[in-house]
């Protein structure tokens, strides 16, 4: 905690802040300085003809218009590329406008351009959190830091003759000024101060969230572009995600079942050969043990074609979600505690998704994690399934990491087929443990 106002994210999020204070209150300046340019470039008509006042004020109000969706694609780039360099945070620009040839269809083009009024609109929504940023990095963190120095030259400035009475210092704090009078009192600020640069990183933080937030909302492309590009990556990911399980159940089927299939004609094959022709004595004992590895090789195919079959559709789950993660449980080397508490049955999809992300999350668990316990908690409110597996092992999940028994990429795989339906899995394993991964799905694919 002592060291929360130096961290890189923090000390980024202060950047951000000092950057958004020019960059936000210039837009004030570009209203002011079109008005006075053709102020200026207009003195001598408007001596010369009277009227002109009107036609000119006219002119810069319609300037305004047209200039405002120009400004504020530029001006969003700009904020875009900062919340990039300082926040991480990735918005995509909108898409460019189609203004054609002429100067009224530039006009026109322009004036409907949708995400350049959005962004001029956050131009506008921005200013006061500008404001706010530059009052948490003066204020806060600046006063702050200055209130701490207090107690350090106050002996070397303020060393009067005694019987000499000096004005008092004032420092700066956010609830008003404090009047420091005696060196006692150089503590009280020093204090102060550093309550309040403990407490700046946070005041910044909560201006970068609402700045950030009001990106999303703004700067971006419209709703129906991120529902389209959203859908185009939910239908991307689910053909990959079918191409990958193809390509398992062909991998399986070659390496297994179909190697068992080959081998089970090879040896009823040579048992036939034992057997020999009409007038030829057979070798009983030589087909009775070829016959008998065709029955075991039939039996073992059987069961593989079996499991096959249970990896793409469980049994289990043909009485619902929380009987098949409590014969899932069941199974574990690992004790498994269960908490189920799903009112509504979400559709096959969803529960098919949720019965492999289990069974993936515990496989992944038993193998790598060094666990004494883990548990499972599946509950389903409104329109969410949420499905929560954790561990007290040591710790350190990667979601990178090829680690998955599913053939698709470990987590990264369950990441990636959870999205296809528009849920979310989230990871929180710091080293040395716990781990816990949250699955949130809809009810409904």
């Amino acid at each position: 905690m002592a060291r929360t106002p130096f961290t890189a994210r923090a000390l980024r999020e202060l950047w951000f802040c000092l950057i958004e204070v020019p960059l936000g209150l210039c837009v004030l300046i570009i209203p002011a300085a079109l008005p006075l340019t053709v102020a200026l470039l207009t003195q001598g008509e408007r001596l010369t003809f009277p009227g002109i006042g009107v036609i000119v004020m006219l002119a810069e109000l319609l300037a305004l218009v047209v200039l405002a969706p120009l400004i504020g694609r530029r001006l969003g780039t700009a904020h875009r590329r900062l919340a990039r360099r300082f926040l991480g945070e990735q918005i995509a620009g909108p898409a460019p406008v189609h203004r054609g040839g002429g100067p009224a269809r530039w006009v026109a083009a322009t004036l409907r351009d949708g995400p350049g009024w959005r962004a001029a609109g956050y131009l506008l929504a921005q200013l006061p959190l500008a404001v706010l940023g530059g009052y948490a990095a003066l204020v806060w963190w600046a006063a702050g830091l200055v209130d701490m120095t207090y107690p350090l030259w106050w002996p070397w400035f303020r060393n009067h003759a005694p019987g000499i009475q000096l004005s008092p210092v004032p420092a700066l704090t956010p609830f008003g000024a404090l009047h420091v009078v005696t060196f006692p009192g150089t503590f009280a600020v020093f204090v102060a101060g550093a309550a309040m640069v403990a407490a700046a990183p946070w005041v910044t933080r909560a201006v970068a969230s609402a700045d950030r937030w009001l990106m999303r909302q703004l700067l971006g492309p419209g709703r129906l572009a991120r529902r389209v590009a959203s859908l185009e990556q939910a239908r991307a990911l689910a053909v990959d995600d079918s191409a990958a399980l193809l390509r398992r159940l062909e991998r399986n089927l070659h390496d297994g079942a179909q190697i068992r299939l080959a081998t089970l004609a090879m040896n009823l094959g040579m048992a036939m050969d034992k057997l020999g022709t009409d007038g030829d004595r057979p070798n009983l004992p030589a087909v009775r043990e070829l016959v008998g590895r065709a029955h075991q090789g039939a039996k073992d195919t059987l069961a593989e074609l079996r499991e096959l079959a249970r990896g793409m559709h469980p049994p289990a789950l043909d009485h619902g979600l929380d009987q098949a993660l409590a014969t899932l449980a069941a199974t574990s080397p690992i004790p498994v505690g269960l908490t189920t508490g799903i009112r509504q049955r979400p559709s096959p999809a969803i529960e098919t998704i949720a019965y492999f992300c289990a069974a993936e999350l515990l496989a992944n668990a038993v193998k790598h994690s060094g666990a004494s316990k883990i548990t499972i908690t599946a509950t389903g409110h409104g329109q969410q399934l949420t499905l929560r597996v954790a561990d007290d092992g040591h710790g350190g999940a990667d979601p990178a990491a090829d680690s998955g028994l599913s053939g698709l990429g470990g987590l990264a795989g369950l990441a990636q087929r959870v999205r296809t339906v528009h849920g979310r899995l989230e990871i929180t394993s710091p080293a040395g443990g716990p781990t816990q991964v949250t699955v949130t799905l809809p009810q409904r694919a």
